[in-house]
């Protein structure tokens, strides 16, 4: 579990997919890029752990995994923090950015229970966090890597499942 939690982490933190939608993102839009960068980072991190809590059948390993996970992404943050308060000279709490990101897409997803598909409360969302809700290009972009971040999230997962068999 911990090199599953290892390698989940090393994916969630990745910007290579993140680089690539930022790359196919129109240079027109009305969104702040670096807001749409920074926001694509949080929502991958997010929809890993996400996908690790609902997707993951209740085994006894679930806990250890979540648990290695999330203590990675908090000490990722850690380091995020101290490098940003240097910068700032001020309190950075990147871990409870995630944290609130986290929360309000949760709250996004309860406000919407009749949503057939997750990604279509998180797109939504996701662009309106970045500034332009209705911008239908930055909703896109959140669904892309929500949907794609889900996807191979769980083909890890069942990659794992098949060879305890």
């Amino acid at each position: 579990m911990e090199e599953a939690a290892g390698d989940l982490f090393s994916f969630a933190t990745d910007r290579e997919d993140v680089k690539w939608l930022l790359d196919q993102f129109p240079s027109d839009a009305d969104v702040n890029s670096g807001k749409l960068e920074y926001e694509l980072q949080i929502l991958k991190i997010i929809t890993v752990g996400w996908i690790l809590s609902y997707y993951v059948e209740p085994i006894p390993e679930k806990n250890e995994l979540l648990g290695a996970y999330w203590g990675a992404v908090h000490s990722f943050a850690q380091s995020i923090s101290a490098s940003a308060e240097m910068l700032t000279d001020g309190r950075v709490d990147y871990f409870g950015v995630i944290r609130e990101r986290l929360d309000t897409y949760l709250k996004a997803m309860s406000e919407k229970p009749d949503a057939h598909e997750p990604a279509s409360v998180i797109g939504p969302e996701f662009a309106r966090i970045c500034g332009n809700g209705s911008d239908i290009q930055t909703i896109a972009c959140g669904t892309r890597m929500f949907v794609t971040t889900t996807i191979r999230v769980k083909e890890y997962l069942d990659s794992i499942q098949a060879s305890r068999h």
